[in-house]
């Protein structure tokens, strides 16, 4: 089986990496870098959200420093967002039934 179609090849080293190696790892993850930039899929869907959620967390994971720092602020204060929420609703509720 020839090398070529063992695996498939990113369009992208023909297109924009013209002379990049394709076999090496740092090549790779700058073509993926590019396919993520360049998505547009609609976001107003519940795929959409989750793929933008886990862009979000892979995007964290790969940060360092002061930017992994504040993904980790900005995950708290949605949990703490969350939190306050249902408290409120819990407590409406129970308000609700008592009276």
């Amino acid at each position: 089986m020839p090398e070529d179609t063992a695996r498939p090849r990113n369009a992208r080293f023909e297109d924009d990496l013209v002379g990049l190696d394709p076999d090496d790892p740092e090549a790779q993850e700058f073509a993926a870098h590019l396919d993520r930039m360049q998505r547009s899929d609609p976001t107003f869907t519940i795929e959409g959200s989750l793929r933008g959620v886990a862009d979000f967390a892979d995007g964290s994971n790969r940060a360092g420093g002061l930017r992994w720092w504040v993904a980790v602020l900005i995950v708290c204060l949605i949990l703490v967002g969350v939190m306050f929420a249902a408290w409120d609703i819990i407590t409406g509720l129970f308000a609700w039934l008592a009276g």
